[in-house]
Formats: C-alpha cells, structure tokens, sequence
C-alpha cells in the first residue's frame, strides 16, 4: 500500500465519530524531525460536541489541547515525521509502520477496544497499582494502593514503561529481555508484568553481583507463579554467560557497570538498549590536564563533576552511534524525583557512521586526553569502524 492511501485510510478510522477509540504517534521517520516526542489522540466529548484530544509528550512535560474532528487536520498530524502510527477502534487495531524507504508496512488485527469520550479521564496507568509484584516488593500495600512512601518508586516504574512501550519491535510476539545490575527487580518484574499484560510473551533474566538479591527475587518470582519466565542470577556483567537478548536494560548500575552493560549489548547485537546511568568515576580521575577554555569551569568541584557526568555520557552515546545505533538522551523522571534521571536509549540500525561523528569523537578523545571505559572495552568494535 502506498503511502498516502495508509494515511487515508488511517484519518478515515480516526474521524469515525462512533467507533474510533485512541491513536499514537511516536518514532521519528528517517531525516524528519518531530516537534514532540509522541502524541496520543482520543475523542473526548465536550459541550459544542465530540472532539479530538491531543496528548503532545515532550522530554519535561506533556501538553494537551483539543481539536476538531477535521480529515485535514488529522492529516497533517499523520505527515508530520512520526514513523509509526497506532489507531485502535471499537473492532480492531491498524498498525503502520513507515520504513527509511519511506514505505508503508500495515498490520491490521481484530480485536474489542473499549471507547470512552470522558474528558475527565484519569491518567491510564500501564501497570495497576494491584499487581501482586508491587504489593510482594512493598510499592503497594495489601489493599494494591501505592504506599506513599512509594510514590517516587511508582512513578518511576510507570515512567520506564512508557519510554519501553513505543520502543518495542514492531509484530513482535516473543521478546528476550535481560535487566543487567537489576537490584531489587522493579523494573525487572514491572517489565515482565507489563509486557506478558500486553499479549508477548516474554522471558526476562535479571542478573546482579549479589547472592542475596538473587535469592530474594528469584523467591519473589516462585511466590507469584511466574518463574517459567523470570529468573535471576548471581554473575558479573562483564562474565555473564546469557547469549543474546531482544532487550537489554541497565538502570543505575554503578560507574563503569554501565559500560559493561552497554558493550554486552553491543558485542550480542542487542536490538534496543535502555540505560540510565549512575555514578561517574571513570573519566573523573583521567582528567587532567584541562583544555582552554575549560578550566574557567572546571576550578569549582561541583561544576568539574558534572562536567565529568557530561562528557562520560556523551562519549557513550557518540561511541553507539558509531556502532550502529541511533541513540537519543532523555530525561527518565524528573529531577525532583531522582538526581540520575538521563537515560540513553538507543536502537540498532545497523547504519554506518558519517565521517564527521568519526572525526568528532577521536577530536574529543584528544582535546581531553581520556580513553573512557567503554571505549576500552569495545576496542575492537570501534578499530573496524
């Protein structure tokens, strides 16, 4: 199907004012930029009439404004460089995705989605505060109400799964997933109760240095019947012997624990990376001698460091996309909820690095002196380039 038919036939299931229950936009087509990060359509019905609600989602914030049920204006938001579009109607489900070609791959399933024209409509959550794997780790309480000391925990949760949502491999029904440095496993069992909720079916492996983290989980998993498809393990990640992976995450895995977990990803081909850094010692020490005129900034503590936070995680996400990964740095939460709230997200493409990154990140390497952890640890991988 053509381009511009999958368009019509799209804002045709979109302006259908009785059967028409919520579409997303997300993705970037290739060389388009998007002024949000994503939005979500529904109808909402108002006094003057049913309308269209738009959810605009940016990095800090989302935006939310209604519009007519106008064919024109439906499609000039279907055109505006989204490379994926989800429309969901009473039925059944319309799924396009737009390749670097700029082709058009259409997936049409049955299916019964419930429609509801509220305005007043409660932020859907994506995992319920009643699942048993929030109350078993103590985010919600025995009643399935998040405890209020568990907020932050909660909304933390709810945040990855909104970034992993529109993320995931298009037709995918069986997903690999491994939490590398997972702790005590939120993320870990919220990303296996939120994607075995959607249909996939999904085997997830969390591994962590500690014994006893292992022992608490893997009891928390025989507990809720689910260890068909969850376990964890006691390992390093550099020595970890797990294979392959569709998904790997590491959130908040120490230092250059993270570039273990990046270059695991890396060197098995991992197709969508979700990292969200921690703390920043590797480059800290290496700086020395402090190129003009940087020194103006670097005299004060504070200031040195996060210029040392800053330079680490650019250097990560330069070296993925030199390997062949698009990569985006994104806010994870807040910053009054956690100060480690950047997140590198980067998916494998395959493509080729431009002789301009090239050239960039070997003038940062000199200009400062350092050979960061990662770069070590995919000395081989960045040799070929």
């Amino acid at each position: 199907m053509s381009l511009e038919l999958a368009f019509a036939k799209a804002t045709e299931l979109i302006s259908d004012q009785n059967n028409f229950v919520r579409a997303v936009l997300s993705g970037r087509r290739r060389n388009m930029q998007t002024e949000y990060e994503r939005i979500d359509i529904r109808p909402v019905q108002l006094k003057d009439g049913l309308r269209l609600q738009l959810i605009l989602s940016e990095e800090k914030q989302d935006t939310t404004k209604n519009i007519g049920i106008d064919a024109d204006k439906i499609l000039e938001l279907l055109n505006s460089g989204y490379a994926n579009v989800l429309v969901e109607f009473t039925t059944g489900s319309y799924s396009l995705r737009i390749t670097k070609k700029g082709e058009a791959l259409i997936h049409e399933a049955k299916g019964v989605f419930e429609r509801s024209v509220s305005h007043d409509r409660t932020k859907e959550r994506l995992l319920d505060a009643s699942d048993p794997f929030l109350i078993e780790v103590g985010i919600s309480d025995h009643k399935g109400s998040i405890k209020p000391s568990m907020q932050d925990k909660y909304r933390q949760v709810e945040e990855f799964l909104r970034i992993l949502e529109p993320a995931l491999p298009e037709k995918k029904e069986k997903l690999s997933i491994v939490d590398l440095g997972c702790g005590h496993a939120y993320l870990t069992f919220a990303t296996h109760q939120y994607l075995r909720k959607s249909g996939i079916d999904a085997h997830v492996i969390g591994i962590d240095v500690r014994e006893n983290s292992r022992d608490r989980n893997n009891a928390i998993a025989k507990k809720l019947g689910i260890t068909d498809s969850i376990e964890f393990r006691a390992e390093e990640i550099s020595e970890t012997k797990i294979e392959s992976a569709d998904i790997a995450i590491a959130l908040h895995a120490c230092d250059t624990a993270t570039d273990d977990a990046i270059a695991w990803g890396v060197q098995h081909g991992v197709q969508l990376l979700l990292i969200a850094p921690c703390c920043h010692h590797d480059l800290q020490v290496q700086i020395q001698d402090i190129p003009e005129p940087w020194p103006m900034l670097t005299r004060h503590g504070i200031m040195r460091e996060r210029l040392g936070d800053l330079l680490t995680d650019s250097f990560r996400t330069q070296i993925l996309k030199l390997l062949g990964y698009r990569v985006d740095a994104i806010e994870f939460v807040g910053g009054e909820h956690t100060p480690r709230n950047l997140m590198i997200r980067a998916t494998k493409t395959g493509a080729k690095p431009e002789p301009v990154d090239i050239a960039r990140y070997k003038e940062m390497l000199a200009q400062w002196n350092v050979n960061p952890a990662l770069a070590q640890r995919l000395a081989k991988e960045l040799g070929a380039i």
